[in-house]
C-alpha cells in the first residue's frame, strides 16, 4: 500500500498523469505492487505560489523540468528493489512524460501496519 506524492513545476494534467502512471507501473515492476493498489497524489507547481526547488546537488545537474516523488510505504524492501525502482522510475518518467531521468527526485518513506487505516476508521492491516 504506498501513498505516492508527485510535485513537478510548470506540469499540466496530462504530463502529471503520465507521471503518476510512471511511478505506479514502476512500483508494480520494481516492488510488486498490485495494479488496483493505486492512491497518488498529484500536484502541479506554476512557480509562482509555491517554491520548487533544485540545483546540482551530489553533481546531478537538476533544471525546471525537476519532479518530486514521495512515497510512503511498508517496510521491508530491499536495496535492490529500491535501487531497480528508482531506475524504473527514471526510465518510464522518460518514456511516458518525456522527464529527464536526472530532473526525477524520489524519496522512500518506510513505516509499519500500524501506520495505515484505509477507511472507516479502521486498521486493516493489523486485523
Amino acid at each position: 500500500m504506498p501513498l505516492v506524492r508527485i510535485d513537478a513545476l510548470g506540469c499540466d494534467t496530462q504530463r502529471l498523469q503520465a507521471l503518476g502512471r510512471a511511478v505506479q507501473e514502476a512500483l508494480g515492476d520494481a516492488m510488486g505492487i498490485p495494479e488496483d493498489d493505486h492512491f497518488q497524489i498529484l500536484h502541479g507547481h506554476d512557480g509562482q505560489r509555491g517554491l520548487v526547488h533544485h540545483g546540482t546537488y551530489l553533481g546531478v545537474p537538476r533544471d525546471d523540468g525537476i519532479v518530486y516523488v514521495a512515497i510512503t510505504l511498508r517496510g521491508g524492501r530491499s536495496a535492490e528493489q529500491k535501487r531497480a525502482l528508482y531506475r524504473r522510475i527514471a526510465e518510464l518518467a522518460w518514456e511516458y512524460a518525456g522527464t529527464e531521468p536526472r530532473n526525477m527526485f524520489v524519496v522512500l518513506t518506510e513505516n509499519t501496519d500500524a501506520d495505515w487505516s484505509l477507511g472507516n476508521g479502521e486498521a486493516q492491516y493489523l486485523e
